[in-house]
C-alpha cells in the first residue's frame, strides 16, 4: 500500500537549517507531482512546496521563497526540502503529500508528518 514516511525535523534555533526527507514506497513515485505542508497550531493545512515529476518548474510559498528548496531524487524514492534561515513561524507539522491519479481514486495521499520547531 501507499506508504510516505517523513523524517529530518527537530528543533533548531531562528537562523539554522533542516533538511526533511519523505520517503515513498507503493506507487509509482516518479509518475506524481509531490508536495510539502505545514500546519501550525490553531492554524490551517498550508502548501509549502511542490515539485513536478520530471523537469518543469517547482513553486514555493510566497513566506518561504528564497529560504526552502524542494528537490526528489527517483532512484531513491524520496522527496526533499532544505529548510535554511528558519524563522519561529516555521514552527510546525511537515507532511509529504501527493495527489492519486485517476487509477488512485482521485484520493490525496499523506504521510504522519515531521515535527520543526525553530526557537532560541
Amino acid at each position: 500500500q501507499v506508504q510516505l514516511v517523513e523524517s529530518g525535523g527537530g528543533l533548531v534555533q531562528p537562523g539554522g537549517s533542516l533538511r526533511l526527507s519523505c520517503a515513498a514506497s507503493g506507487f509509482t513515485f516518479s509518475s506524481y507531482a509531490m508536495s510539502w505542508y505545514r500546519q501550525a497550531p490553531g492554524k490551517e493545512r498550508e502548501l509549502v512546496a511542490t515539485v513536478p515529476t520530471f523537469g518543469g518548474g517547482t513553486n514555493y510559498a510566497d513566506s518561504v521563497k528564497g529560504r526552502f528548496t524542494i528537490s526528489r531524487d527517483h532512484a531513491k524514492n524520496t522527496m526533499y526540502l532544505q529548510m535554511n534561515s528558519l524563522r519561529p513561524e516555521d514552527t510546525g507539522v511537515y507532511l509529504c503529500s501527493f495527489l492519486g491519479g485517476r487509477s488512485m481514486g482521485w484520493s490525496r495521499y499523506w504521510g504522519q508528518g515531521t515535527q520543526v520547531t525553530v526557537s532560541s
